[in-house]
């Protein structure tokens, strides 16, 4: 089946499963070795204003959640599966679009590294620690920094889109 650009569904979608899959990849091994390196809370001055420490979240973004009673997990990975297939319909569809295709694929390899660990663990592996001054920004991991990239990706693709339709 093929969309306009005539190429196929898979060819459009091929590259950004490659890219998806080495941000899952780097992903997941930066939490293997964190996890094997540190202890639960240890916590490895880098700079001044950078730790690594190892953490978990229950939650989704800034811990929202975590403290409920354990339903919240199954319902993330719910929504990171429901999001990873609307991303793989979108990337099938859109895959010639390269800045709008790029995004997606960073988010749907951060949101598969997530949901793997929400899998495996019952919970999201946490280890980069920024701070300033005393306030420190919730810690996160490679996956979250894709899907941060991905979205302020989304967003200048868009605002490009509307500046070329004027």
């Amino acid at each position: 089946m093929a969309w306009s650009s005539g190429r196929t569904w898979w060819q459009r979608l091929a590259p950004w499963l490659g890219l998806a899959s080495v941000v899952v990849l780097a992903d997941q091994l930066t939490k293997i070795v964190i996890e094997r390196k540190f202890d639960f809370g240890e916590v490895h001055p880098v700079t001044g204003f950078f730790n690594l420490v190892l953490t978990y979240n229950k939650g989704a973004a800034f811990s929202f959640l975590a403290n409920a009673s354990g339903w919240q997990a199954r319902f993330f990975t719910v929504i990171g599966i429901a999001a990873s297939i609307f991303i793989l319909y979108l990337l099938a569809r859109h895959g010639t679009q390269r800045l709008f295709a790029f995004a997606l694929a960073l988010i749907l390899g951060g949101a598969v590294g997530n949901v793997i660990d929400r899998l495996l663990h019952g919970h999201v592996i946490d280890f980069l620690d920024f701070h300033w001054r005393g306030w420190h920004w919730p810690a996160f991991n490679l996956a979250d920094s894709a899907i941060v990239c991905g979205a302020a990706l989304l967003i200048l693709d868009e605002l490009l889109r509307v500046r070329k339709s004027k």
